[in-house]
């Protein structure tokens, strides 16, 4: 089996260690103790955050959608997929370096898509962006940390509770769409979206495209009047 090589490191804002790897055409991103944040072989359940949450925007031309986190891109390449022409893809990224290897060591991962007209990039946090935001989106993907429990950082935790959840049913318009991924379920994160206004459904979805892999979860939590 091919060794794993250490291609590029970076520095999150909270301080974590993020090291970019490489085993063949595998890669990895990690925090520097081990622990694996994503990868490019397993991204079903990230391209079901935007397929479920475009679901619920069928019939919206000109839809404007926040993502929370590029990642390995997987949600936004769903996104492009899906939304229309004259759609606005933003993307909240807090780590500038993370877009730096989605142009350069993981462009066979990435491919074009950065260049799509749709897509701008935001770098900075998405919980701020929500925050300054009134009716501005029709829907909101986050996929930061390991979801509601948390994992890398605890400032994330201000997003998914009920004051980060009442700013993002501000930043929605009527009837839009926050969709969350988790790596486990929630019952309790339900509860709390249906108190902060939201009709609120927690899907369950294998990592892998194939249907294989962990189960994650994702809820769809649609704003209400």
């Amino acid at each position: 089996m091919l060794p794993w090589e250490l291609l590029a490191s970076a520095t999150a804002p909270d301080g974590d260690r993020l090291r970019l790897m490489r085993r063949g055409d595998e890669f990895s991103i990690r925090l520097q103790g081990g622990n694996e944040l994503m990868n490019s072989r397993l991204g079903g359940s990230e391209e079901a955050l935007a397929t479920l949450a475009f679901d619920h925007l069928t019939g919206r031309a000109a839809p404007c959608v926040l993502i929370g986190g590029l990642g390995m891109g997987f949600t936004l390449r769903a996104a492009q997929t899906v939304a229309p022409p004259a759609a606005r893809l933003i993307v909240s990224e807090i780590v500038p370096e993370l877009v730096d290897w989605a142009k350069g060591q993981m462009a066979p991962v990435f491919g074009d898509c950065l260049s799509d007209p749709r897509v701008s990039i935001d770098p900075g946090d998405v919980a701020a962006r929500i925050r300054s935001a009134t009716a501005a989106f029709d829907a909101i993907l986050l996929d930061v940390d390991n979801g509601p429990g948390g994992l890398t950082r605890s400032d994330n935790d201000a997003i998914y509770s009920e004051a980060g959840l009442r700013a993002a049913r501000t930043a929605l318009g009527t009837g839009g769409v926050l969709a969350v991924w988790s790596a486990s379920p929630d019952e309790g994160f339900t509860r709390r979206l249906t108190r902060c206004g939201f009709q609120a459904k927690a899907h369950g979805v294998r990592a892998a495209g194939t249907g294989r892999g962990s189960r994650h979860t994702i809820w769809i939590a649609i704003r209400t009047a």
